[in-house]
């Protein structure tokens, strides 16, 4: 039983069963990016091609703008279908169906708001950028970008990948009429920390509630890179070890969006850096329908979850590397290693 287990060997038993296979998943990446390429006609290259150094690879962000890169608007059905399959090469089946559910969110905003909007609703407006050229040994990266969704990858010497930034949303957080009420894509993200804060005792749950008014919005934003924020709340080493593997299954509820091989890695950095180093922190009520914000923060990363939008029924939720972003940590290293003139 999980119970039973030290948080240690719980994140041992995990790391282990999901061994690195980087390089298989880098393969895909690269096959699928190929494909999706070649089906490509000039007009749509210029599009979706960039340097490896250009500077729009860091300039991601979720809100409705203008971007760079290809729609899906702009692709034909099988153009459609090699796009995603390259998005479906760096997630998880579970962080796949969670990416095209927040897709497909945009039709019920449409029937919300309208169309008198500066940037319309539309589940085609996500777009796809390759930058540099995919390769088994190259250095590459690419991304899906559009409201809500932003996921980054990136792949050094064809066999060292990073997958954030990595930021998901969802408008409405719960569908409240029409067919597919009821469905909450980042139902996870929600539960999970409002069971662990209800849990705690009332001295530890003072600590962990560092204000009763939530920020309006994520504290990082879309920030190129980030810094660590205030150690708000109570450390994972304050929790008893229901408690610790609860928080350890909101960590695994962003990390495992990426491919079980990638996630693999992401949990065992984590772990060594130190889990009882980890901070919770929340902020607002607690209850389901009040205006929340929690953090999560280690020594290597950061989570950032906001609910207070639109009735405290809009969801943004990230994960942040503090070195990792954009491949950073793994550029330095390549950089340090390999000459350049």
């Amino acid at each position: 039983m999980i119970s039973r287990l030290s948080l240690a060997a719980f994140l041992s038993l995990f790391v282990a069963a999901s061994p690195s296979r980087a390089h298989v998943v880098v393969d895909d990446m690269a096959q699928a990016a190929t494909r999706l390429i070649g089906s490509l006609d000039d007009n749509q290259k210029s599009k979706a091609q960039f340097e490896f150094k250009d500077n729009e690879r860091g300039n991601w962000h979720f809100i409705p703008k203008s971007r760079k890169g290809l729609p899906v608007k702009e692709m034909n059905p099988e153009q459609r279908k090699f796009a995603h399959a390259l998005l479906a090469s760096g997630l998880s089946t579970h962080g796949y169906e969670k990416a095209t559910n927040i897709m497909s969110l945009e039709t019920i905003l449409y029937d919300l708001e309208g169309a008198a909007r500066k940037f319309p609703r539309d589940p085609e407006l996500y777009y796809f950028s390759i930058f540099g050229k995919p390769g088994p040994k190259e250095t590459w990266a690419w991304r899906v970008e559009g409201h809500h969704l932003s996921a980054n990858f990136t792949i050094v010497d064809g066999r060292l990948l990073a997958g954030t930034p990595s930021f998901l949303g969802s408008n409405p957080g719960e569908v409240l009429s029409g067919p597919r009420k009821g469905l909450r894509v980042l139902a996870e993200e929600e539960d999970l920390a409002r069971q662990l804060v209800n849990s705690l005792s009332a001295d530890l749950q003072k600590k962990a509630i560092f204000t009763d008014s939530a920020p309006k919005e994520i504290i990082t934003e879309a920030k190129r890179k980030v810094q660590p924020l205030e150690k708000e709340g109570i450390a994972a080493a304050q929790l008893d070890q229901a408690q610790k593997e609860m928080l350890l299954r909101v960590v695994k509820t962003y990390v495992q969006r990426l491919r079980a091989e990638l996630a693999g890695e992401d949990l065992k950095k984590i772990d060594k850096a130190g889990f009882d180093k980890v901070f919770f922190g929340w902020a607002g009520g607690t209850e389901k329908g009040q205006p929340h914000y929690y953090r999560v923060q280690g020594p290597t990363f950061l989570l950032e979850y906001d609910n207070t939008q639109n009735d405290a029924n809009h969801i943004h939720a990230v994960w942040r590397d503090f070195q990792g972003d954009f491949g950073d940590d793994l550029l330095r290293q390549h950089y340090e290693q390999v000459p350049h003139q």
